[in-house]
Parts: C-alpha cells; structure tokens; sequence
C-alpha cells in the first residue's frame, strides 16, 4: 500500500506537538495553465493544499534539472479532472513539508509544464531561481508521471456531501478515484448514514463493509466526517440506512469506480428502489474513520451515534498501523477497579511510547536529524510501530470510556533523545515495560476481566515484534528469552515515572514511585556476559537488602546485595529487570510489597 501522510506529521498533529500554517493552491483555475501562486515560503511542518480546476491536471514533484519528469520518491497527487473554470474539484492533494529545501512542481498533462505550469515551495533568490526553472522547463523533453499513476508522498482526499441542502443524495454520489485515495464523507443536517452494500442488495449491509453509523445533527457545517480507503480497484457501493423516509430506496446511494457498463450506479440505483427495507450493523462506526471537528469517535454497541464525545485519532494511523483499533469488545458487565488502575497507567505509558516512536521517524526519515543511519526499509518499520502503538493505547482507553471510567489526560513527557542510539535505548526500555505490564495484566485480571483478556494477550505478538526490531538494530538478537517478562504494575509506573514523565494532570493509583535505582557499574566474564552489577539508590541502605531479578515469566531468582554489588544469575538471557527488596524468595506478585528501590534494565547476555 501507498503511503499517504508522514506519520511523524500526523503523530505531531495528534500529540499538539506543533503549531503549523497551511497554504492554498490552486491548480489550472480560470481554464490557465497555472499554479496560484506559483511560488511560496514554508516552513517545516507546514501543510499545502492543491485544489484542481479545468481539464485535468496534476500535481508532480521533479527537480531543478529536469523540471518535467518526476523525482524518484517525490510526491505525485494522481491526475484529477474537473469541468469547472471556476468551482474546484471535490479532490484535493495535500503535502506536509518534512524541511525549508527548495521543492519544484510540474503538471504532468500533455505539455503543460513547458508552457510553464510550475511551481516551487521555497525556491532560492538566486541562482537556481524560480524563473530559471520555468526557461529550463520550455526546453525539456515530454513530460512524464509515474507509471502506476496512484498517489503517494500526500493526502489525496476525495469529499462528499451526504445530505446537502436538505436533498436524500451523496455528491458526488459517482467517484472515479485510484487507490490509495480518502473518500471523506462530510454529514449535513437531519439523520443520515454511510453504509457498505454489495451490487445485488443495494440496502443492506455487505459482510465486513464499512458502517458510519446514523449520525443526527441539526448543524451546517456540521463539522462530522466519515473516512474510508480505496485500498483496491474494486466498485465500493453504499447507501444511507435511514428508514425513515425509505432513503435507500429513494436513490441516496452511491459508488466509488462503479463499471461505466453492466453493474453500473444507475442500474444500482434501480435495484435499491424496489429493494426491502434498509438494516444497520449492529455496532458503528465500522471499517473507517468518524471524525467530529478533527477528532474521532470509538465503536460503541450502537448503530445510532452520539457525536458530542470524541478522542483523537487519524485514518493516516490506522492505514499506517495495518488496523483499526478492536471493533467488537464484548465487554463484560463490569469492570475491577484493578482493571482500571491498569488501563489508566497503558494509556500514560502508550502515551510515553507513541510520543518516542514518533520523534525517532520524524528524524530518522528523509531530512529529519539523524536521516541516513539507517535503511528505509527499518525507518518505515519505526513509523509503522508508532502508529501500532497508537491503536494499542485504545485498547486501553476504550473500555475506561465503555465504563464511564477517567481516561487519563497526555502527561509532560521527559525523554530526550539527542541522537539515534538514545532514541533506540529509550524506545526499548518503555516497550518492554509496556509487554511486561500487558502480560503482568492478563495474568492478574484473567478471574475478575475475562473479557479484557483477549484485546491484551493479541497485541503482545506485535509488541513483542518491535522490541525485536530494535534489539536487532542495537546488535543484539530479536528474541534473547523465550518467554516475555512480567513486570507488575507498581514498578513500571515507577519507572516510567522516574525517567520519561514529568508531570500527569490526573493522579494515578500510586501515590509515589520507589526510589530511584541506577546501575552504576558491571563486571563482564570473558564471554561478555554480565556477571555482577553495582547498584545506586536514595533511601533504606541498611539491613538485609537483596537483588531480585525479573526474568522470562516464571523466573524470579535472588542475589544478597553486599556493599551495593549484586551477582547476576546463572540462567539469565537478554534484557532482565533488577529491583532491591528487603526479602528474597518471595513471589513475582509480593515484589512490590518488599521493593525499597527500582526497577533497572540490566543487559546479561546473548543466548
């Protein structure tokens, strides 16, 4: 699949992290062979929106040297007619600037670039000027686009009215659209849906189709958007579900690239009107994005939706994460107060996770700081993991809400990160809390949250697989244990506390962390294997202090601490966690009730 945003951008956006600009350009208006304006000043971060006009244009990144061809691994918004001089196309093309680089832009239609359709994002004042690139275009050879002629290096958005002025229509109700497009439905007034159907049953809900859900509203704009992607070739059929006034069957249907022969919209249109009375899936919204003024709301068990509540998210994350966060919850009739005391602190930590993932893409890709350590093939993994980590946090979040229980407001993060090896330190460090209060979690709720069971235990595989990522890229082997390990509750809030937050709005279940605990140095035998450390805390030093050392589930062992050093051992492999209790040989579970100071990570060994 086509990428369609900078996920570090959109990270950003979610996370308020900046304030942007945004530009507007018009593309071919008033029947010209032009851009408006031809030439503007950007910084990075800002946004620029092309808006199409007359015949058939493009929007194609190319360079100074060859201002009509594109450039490999430049933006290229697809071509996209319009028939108006004067009205803009219904698709637009947004671009999200990753520096202040100069930037050219052709139009890639017969030869519009060398009658001087152009355009340029921050040209220099000289030298290779503006002007200079506009005589090197009249001179250049054909134009050309790239050869799957789908969008990429953008947001290509294609909008839809549903409801406009009152009228039982989509419109457009009849897209033509490549993959990797954002059809965008726009809700107006009265009580409308975006359904998924299928060609022979116009009014009724396909299998897996998308579903918006009913959406009343009394305001215009309305400010509720439902998003979906063209992910393939195939005609998207949909319809509105309201049954009140027989919606369906009196044509508000639609499609995206309908044959223009045979299965046509007309011919689903016809069908829809002597069709039987439309159904909702039960649960909305479904296989999309509802958004109410940039923020997005959850699927709930209903098909009619409340669209005054809403949390942030992005079509961009989940196209990038490889799926929505989970549909069907089947929640249980309650849920412990540990439960939540354990959500509320995965949605802090996930917080602290998609905040590191997404500043370490933002400057490992293409202009960012540390750009070129590392193939793009891993640079794009990073993205992915971010946005993974994006989706995870619902997991969290949604059944606090589901329960009417606080979801935990964005904490003031401390992480920095001056260079990429931090980063990759750092983002290892929080993932493994991260699995290890996931796995902490299903085993200790597994009697009183069954339900919950299932969302926590399907995401380890994924976390587990980022962690092998970057262990990887730190040298080191993706899997260094064969089980996870399992860290309680108590000690991963106090170590996120210690090192990557500064201060939360809302309070947690934990009045404090423990002390802070520090390894100050280690002792290698002659395989490398770490055999001892000395360790360094603020508080209790005095009586019986011991090592207790969380490895693979099922595998706490203990070592006395004399003179702050402690052994490592024996049968400890990769990233293992040390903590200094006043008792040994106790329970993984009674640690925290003994812990004077910790967690730490400590490295032993490869395997």
């Amino acid at each position: 699949m086509r990428s369609l945003i900078s996920l570090a951008s959109a990270a950003a956006a979610l996370l308020s992290a900046v304030q942007a600009a945004h530009f507007e350009v018009t593309v071919g208006k008033n029947n010209q062979l032009k851009f408006d304006p031809e030439t503007l000043v950007a910084n990075r971060g800002d946004t620029i929106t092309y808006t199409f006009f007359s015949k058939n244009h493009s929007v194609t990144q190319s360079s100074f040297d060859s201002p009509c061809a594109p450039v490999p691994a430049g933006f290229f918004s697809a071509f996209t007619p319009s028939p108006s001089d004067t009205n803009p196309s219904t698709t637009t093309f947004t671009i999200t600037l990753n520096d202040t680089k100069p930037i050219w832009v052709f139009c890639g239609q017969g030869n519009h670039c060398q009658q001087g359709m152009l355009h340029s994002i921050n040209p220099p004042p000289s030298g290779n000027r503006f002007e200079a690139f506009r005589e090197k275009a009249k001179s250049a050879g054909p134009s050309t686009s790239p050869p799957d002629g789908l969008p990429i290096g953008g947001k290509r958005i294609a909008r839809v009215e549903v409801g406009a002025a009152g009228a039982l229509t989509f419109s457009p109700n009849d897209l033509k659209e490549p993959v990797g497009t954002v059809v965008e439905f726009a809700f107006n007034p009265r009580n409308h849906s975006v359904t998924q159907s299928s060609f022979d049953k116009p009014c009724q809900p396909s299998q897996n189709g998308f579903s918006s859900g009913l959406i009343p509203t009394a305001l215009s704009p309305s400010g509720v958007t439902f998003s979906i992607l063209v992910a393939d070739t195939k005609p998207i059929w949909f319809y509105c579900a309201q049954t009140t006034g027989m919606h369906c069957q009196k044509g508000m249907l639609g499609a995206v690239n309908a044959p223009s022969s045979g299965n046509t919209l007309a011919a689903f249109t016809d069908l829809a009107s002597k069709a039987p009375p439309s159904t909702l899936p039960p649960q909305a919204p479904l296989g999309g994005i509802l958004s109410v003024n940039g923020t997005v709301l959850r699927t709930s068990s209903s098909p009619v939706i409340d669209t005054s509540s809403a949390s942030t998210d992005s079509v961009y994350m989940t196209s990038k994460a490889g799926g929505s966060p989970v549909a069907n919850w089947n929640f249980g009739g309650n849920i412990s107060d540990s439960a939540v005391e354990r959500l509320q602190l995965s949605v802090v930590i996930d917080g602290v996770l998609l905040r590191i993932l997404a500043t370490g893409y933002e400057n490992l890709r293409p202009g960012g700081s540390w750009a070129g350590t590392y193939p793009d093939t891993l640079v794009e993994v990073i993205g992915t993991m971010a946005a993974q980590s994006y989706i995870h946090r619902t997991s969290s979040s949604d059944p606090l809400s589901h329960f009417s229980r606080p979801v935990p407001s964005d904490c003031a993060y401390a992480a920095p990160l001056p260079s990429a090896d931090a980063f990759l330190s750092v983002a290892l460090a929080v993932l493994l809390l991260d699995i290890g209060l996931v796995a902490d979690s299903a085993a200790a709720l597994a009697a009183s949250d069954p339900w919950l069971v299932p969302a926590l235990v399907t995401s380890l595989g994924a976390r587990a697989r980022m962690a092998g990522v970057v262990d990887m890229m730190q040298n080191h082997v993706a899997a260094a244990a064969p089980r996870e390990v399992a860290i309680p509750a108590e000690l991963v809030y106090s170590y996120i506390m210690h090192h990557y937050v500064s201060s939360c709005p809302d309070k947690l279940a934990w009045d404090r962390p423990f002390a802070k605990l520090s390894v100050k140095g280690k002792d290698m035998d002659m395989a490398q294997r770490t055999v001892s450390v000395e360790l360094e805390w603020e508080g209790k030093q005095d009586g019986d202090l011991f090592a207790a050392w969380l490895g693979p589930w099922g595998d706490v062992k203990f070592s006395p601490i004399v003179n702050k050093k402690a052994a490592v051992p024996d049968g400890l492999y990769g990233h293992v966690w040390v903590v200094v209790t006043s008792k040994k040989d106790i329970k993984g579970s009674e640690i925290p009730g003994a812990t004077v100071a910790g967690p730490e990570m400590v490295w032993v060994t490869q395997p």
